[in-house]
């Protein structure tokens, strides 16, 4: 037996459209997107399986509620809707935020459109459009990482070799100097040491292919978690919410855990910084239906329903830098390189993957989209 809110949706549906009225409820549930009938008192009316996906609310709860119930009264939704019946015209939104105790959706596409046969009812469907400026910017970073790809070849033929021979000549040097000069060839090794360093790391965004198999997510983030707690982050509280039922990750496990290791050093380092106290790092798996983006230029398809997130309680990135966080330089802390997230970047992208972030003050989550190992992406031998 349905349910009075769907009733009430179908209900809505009939009367726009009697001869397809069986259809109709039909086809608004499968709808991907989500889809939700608000009366002239913003009471919810209907809603489609997606939108109880987006909302995180059971049809048959918000049977029970008004939209302010989920978001404040002082959303610029409300101010779409009221256009909406004012003009009795379809009005769509884009980049709108919702942010409650409840609902947290940013980079959400809104469209209104009035129902005639129901006085001061509006249907709304809403669009999360982050995914696909997610892919947009993960893009980019590649780009960006062929450019540090181009520019470490250059420093590997051209700067590595002189370099060593610096670096000899400083040996020799501080067997025959004294003590006060020996400090000097001291340093000038140590600095050439540094700077090969950082040109090994140039290195490692070549465009070399990874060999990729079945991927246990859960083993590798408990190896981080002990070489964390084992070294910089003993005194780091860490929380693990974990869903024991996820198959395994497409994808090369040394490289999965030099991704999860940046990111949870990173977050150790941002939180003892800041000196904040009871400090927590949270490492989450979770399975995600429903995730396929279509990479713009292609007809290549992605599938990333696997996620891994990892979740910090420090003081958040500085706003100044979140929109070229995985660009290559690019860094907040005194002495850092700015390559680590511009490779995390790259690996995530190596595999098929994409990663986000998301932080304010008391909370910064970065999270991966990652393939799921399928029988398509097993090869045979």
């Amino acid at each position: 037996m349905r349910s009075p809110l769907r009733r009430a949706g179908v209900a809505v549906l009939e009367r726009r459209a009697p001869h397809r009225a069986p259809d109709a409820a039909a086809m608004m549930s499968a709808l991907p997107v989500p889809v939700v009938v608000l009366d002239a008192e913003n009471r919810f009316t209907y809603a489609n399986h997606a939108a109880e996906q987006f909302l995180g609310v059971s049809t048959v709860q918000l049977g029970q509620l008004r939209l302010t119930d989920l978001v404040p009264a002082d959303n610029p939704v409300f101010m779409l809707i009221a256009q909406v019946r004012r003009g009795e015209v379809t009005v769509s939104d884009h980049d709108m935020t919702f942010e409650s105790p409840r609902l947290r959706k940013s980079g959400i596409a809104v469209q209104g459109t009035p129902l005639p046969e129901e006085p001061g009812a509006v249907l709304l469907v809403m669009q999360d459009a982050s995914a696909a400026r997610a892919l947009d910017r993960q893009l980019n970073f590649r780009s960006a990482a062929r450019s540090v790809t181009g520019m470490a070849a250059i420093l590997a033929h051209e700067v590595k070799n002189p370099l060593s021979g610096i670096r000899g000549a400083a040996q020799l040097l501080e067997s025959s100097v004294c003590d006060a000069d020996r400090e000097l060839t001291v340093l000038i090794r140590d600095e050439a040491d540094r700077i090969r360093a950082l040109v090994d790391r140039m290195e490692m965004f070549g465009e070399k292919p990874i060999e990729r198999g079945a991927v246990n997510i859960h083993r590798v983030m408990e190896h981080v978690r002990r070489l964390a707690q084992s070294g910089f982050g003993a005194a780091i509280r860490f929380i693990e919410v974990y869903d024991p039922s996820l198959p395994p990750v497409h994808g090369n496990r040394d490289q999965l855990v030099q991704v999860v290791l940046n990111l949870v050093k990173n977050a150790a380092e941002s939180i003892a910084s800041a000196g904040v106290p009871n400090g927590e790092i949270t490492l989450v798996t979770a399975f995600q239906h429903g995730v396929r983006l279509t990479v713009p230029g292609s007809d290549r398809r992605l599938h990333l329903p696997m996620v891994v997130a990892v979740r910090d309680n420090g003081p958040g990135i500085p706003e100044d830098i979140r929109s070229n966080l995985f660009d290559p330089f690019v860094t907040s802390k005194p002495a850092g390189s700015g390559l680590g997230l511009a490779l995390v970047a790259k690996i995530v992208s190596d595999h098929g993957g994409l990663i986000e972030v998301d932080s304010r003050p008391g909370r910064t989550e970065f999270r991966l989209h990652l393939p799921m190992l399928t029988d398509e992406t097993v090869r045979p031998g």
